[in-house]
């Protein structure tokens, strides 16, 4: 089996070629996003060193269909996959920070909690809770989008102040982002899941053939993605709750847990542990787990035997297809 871990295409009408930490994105025309979703694995905000094969499809998939599914909430920027790993969609200009939504004490929030602090991104935190116990109202904890390196926790009030976001923008993105995770937390509970937490990214158009540039708010990148979001399972989380055990979870979580084991979090002069072909296999099969409980539906493996070569071919069918509106 093949995995991309990285790709060089030259597309027609390419003008720009942006590798992130898992994906790789070609601006077409200043008008379109090509957004290839690799193999890669990052934890810890460190790219690991092998490929994942089937993640990148199981990535694009899921969020493609929540994307589908919540596009009555507020107007997305896909138009198209032409391929299991691939998404075409409108080229927008992110908005610098990351929408982080909470609805439990889980992961980043209880290790800031556990360390004795009561506030979170601004937000005060509630005395008492415990791991993964549910807020009464779900919390925004906003990030900064950092091009290179960490995140970094910033409060609604500091946003504001430096100017990352007008308030009239960043009020819409408050109201987005709580109406998705509502729609995702509804989703999530008919496939018997519990959605924790996720992220969600906003940009506006800047395609100079989109009438509406500039104004309207779209979402992109991917949503409800076991990258972006955790979740548990909700069957037993009470009782697993009141005993004080841990959670069952659907997230990449367990990635992180093997790497912490094995002595790595991302700190400086902390080495990757070795992944065997064993350990590569292992996270692939949990990843296709994560798809087939998420969605409640089996994955159906694309052909890995010469996967760059599929996902360039249908890259360029999609393009030449679609000229007439690049004027390529």
């Amino acid at each position: 089996m093949d995995a991309i871990t990285s790709t060089n295409f030259k597309l027609p009408g390419q003008k720009s070629f942006y590798k992130g930490k898992v994906r790789d994105v070609y601006n077409i025309n200043d008008e379109l996003l090509v957004m290839v979703v690799s193999d890669r694995i990052s934890a810890f905000d460190v790219v690991l060193p092998k490929g994942i094969p089937y993640k990148g499809q199981v990535l694009n998939q899921i969020a493609s269909k929540f994307l589908k599914a919540t596009s009555d909430i507020v107007p997305n920027w896909v138009i198209d996959t032409p391929d299991p790993m691939v998404t075409v969609g409108r080229l927008c200009e992110p908005f610098k920070v990351e929408m982080v939504i909470r609805g439990y004490m889980s992961g980043h929030a209880w290790r800031t909690y556990k360390s004795g602090k009561r506030e979170l991104c601004g937000v005060k935190l509630p005395e008492g809770m415990k791991e993964n116990d549910k807020f009464p109202e779900p919390i925004i904890t906003p990030t900064t989008k950092a091009s290179v390196g960490h995140d970094e926790d910033i409060s609604r009030e500091e946003i504001l102040k430096q100017g990352i976001v007008s308030k009239q923008d960043y009020e819409q993105l408050e109201k987005y982002t709580r109406a998705i995770f509502k729609r995702g937390t509804e989703l999530a509970d008919k496939m018997g899941l519990i959605l924790v937490d996720t992220k969600y990214e906003f940009g506006k158009l800047v395609g100079i053939s989109n009438p509406d540039r500039h104004n309207n708010i779209y979402l992109i990148d991917e949503i409800h993605t076991p990258d972006s979001s955790r979740y548990f399972y909700k069957e037993g989380y009470a009782e697993r709750q009141q005993k004080g055990e841990p959670q069952k979870q659907l997230s990449k979580e367990f990635v992180r847990e093997w790497l912490m084991a094995n002595g790595f979090q991302g700190k400086d002069g902390q080495q990757v542990p070795e992944m065997t072909d064993e350990v590569v296999k292992q996270i692939s099969e949990r990843y296709i787990e994560l798809y087939e409980n998420i969605l409640g539906e089996k994955f159906q493996r694309a052909d890995a035997s010469n996967v760059l070569k599929r996902v360039e071919t249908n890259i360029n069918s999609f393009l030449n297809k679609h000229s007439n509106l690049l004027q390529l």
